[in-house]
């Protein structure tokens, strides 16, 4: 199955488990690259655990690594975040990736209104679609209902608020270890069909 017109997909890959079989999140991703392939998109991956450590950011110019990482974004019609929640946000490598990357005035631009009050413009990704996919292992209602939306939620006015992008969500709860098969294969089936309505 084609589609009409496929488009370039900006994967950011945060989980220290990243080859193929090691992790539930590595499933996700895999089963996304291979349902977008099947269709005819193009994948550029970025598994951040297996790349060069990136700095924590200090406010100072980006090295040629974010530069890079800026132009294939600029290049990408789609981008998504994979990350486990850790401590209720996105795990720290990948926290850091977006610290880095998604800074002004490249990202967006703040317009002055009055005195220091002003608004976000959005820059370089405005009008591009941002998938935000999380996973998450408490087991209890409260924590799922409430707690766990805080992390997408704050993810959408980074990418939404400030960038101008288009959110889309992929969230899986209660990721626990012994996962029957049924579950996995309906996570599965989600993930195909979120390529699916791209």
């Amino acid at each position: 199955m084609k589609c009409l017109m496929s488009k370039k997909i900006f994967i950011v890959f945060g989980h220290n488990r990243y080859k193929p079989s090691s992790s539930f999140n590595a499933a996700i991703r895999d089963t996304f690259i291979e349902e977008a392939k099947k269709i005819g998109h193009e994948i550029d991956l970025v598994n951040v655990y297996d790349e060069k450590q990136i700095k924590f950011w200090d406010g100072g110019e980006p090295d040629e690594q974010i530069l890079d990482y800026r132009k294939r974004l600029e290049q990408a019609d789609i981008m998504m975040v994979m990350s486990p929640c850790h401590n209720y946000i996105m795990n720290s490598a990948t926290e850091n990736f977006i610290a880095n990357v998604f800074t002004p005035p490249w990202a967006f631009k703040y317009k002055k209104v009055f005195r220091n009050y002003g608004f976000p413009v959005p820059n370089m990704l405005k009008g591009k679609t941002a998938i935000i996919s999380m996973t998450y292992g408490g087991p209890s209602f409260f924590v799922s209902a409430i707690i766990q939306q805080i992390p997408r939620r704050i993810k959408k006015m980074v990418f939404s608020g400030l960038c101008g992008m288009k959110v889309k969500y992929l969230r899986f709860y209660e990721v626990l270890p012994d996962m029957p098969k049924e579950i996995f294969e309906n996570h599965m089936e989600k993930v195909r069909k979120t390529v699916q309505q791209l």
